[in-house]
């Protein structure tokens, strides 16, 4: 299956928009997660409810929200242009941002219940021998719970590849800047006789999740935690 520099270039830019989106959304999904997993505040369910509203919105409702704030007359957009002259609207940092917002709620809620089962007299007893709480994270609890951050990174990575409705409301549909897998294939559709490049790309963004997938298992199966249980 030969591939033109055009597909090509869609691959790389949808492989790159979902490596940036995890990154971006690895640490604050683990604090978010561990927040919700562990503390009592006043007003979690309303943060609880807000992490997840954009899996229950639609996606070009979440895009348009987008648009507004960030766009460059919006409140946040104009003030990232006029302080760091930064532009995210129509370009391929917006699309992260896009699929990062959509993918967040399910990188939350896997890393969530990864801490949820966490036996917690495990790192009672740590505490009680004076270890520092820096020090059983980083020896007890981060290693326990390394299956569910590869599941959310999983997640988060799938979610990021095929996001559509938020990314061509925000960032458009621009050759080489954001168009993205589901987006080319969109593109294609309304063109008369793209059926076999359309097919072309189907099969590449299944090959792509199922070795994402694949990975993953080998990862989870490979953590420490998992090592113990065998």
């Amino acid at each position: 299956m030969s591939l033109s520099p055009a597909e090509w270039e869609v691959i790389s830019l949808s492989l790159k928009v979902a490596i940036w989106c995890v990154g971006v959304n690895l640490i604050p999904s683990l604090a978010m997660a561990w927040l919700l997993a562990r503390c009592d505040f006043p007003g979690k369910s309303v943060v609880n409810a807000t992490v997840h509203l954009p899996l229950v919105i639609p996606p070009v409702v979440t895009g348009y929200v987008l648009l507004v704030l960030l766009g460059k007359n919006g409140p946040i957009g104009s003030w990232l242009y006029s302080v760091f002259d930064i532009t995210l609207i129509f370009t391929w940092k917006g699309a992260v941002i896009a699929a990062a917002v959509m993918s967040y709620p399910l990188m939350v809620r896997a890393m969530r219940t990864g801490i949820e089962a966490l036996d917690p007299r495990l790192e009672e007893a740590a505490q009680m021998l004076g270890k520092s709480r820096l020090h059983i994270f980083r020896t007890i609890s981060l290693p326990l719970i390394l299956p569910a951050i590869i599941s959310a990174m999983t997640l988060g990575f799938a979610r990021a590849l095929g996001e559509f409705g938020a990314t061509i409301t925000f960032v458009s549909n621009i050759p080489g800047e954001t168009r993205t897998l589901p987006i080319a294939i969109y593109s294609l559709i309304q063109i008369p006789g793209g059926e076999d490049k359309i097919l072309k790309l189907v099969l590449i963004s299944v090959l792509i999740s199922f070795a994402a997938i694949a990975l993953s298992e080998y990862l989870v199966r490979r953590s420490p935690a998992r090592t113990k249980e065998s």
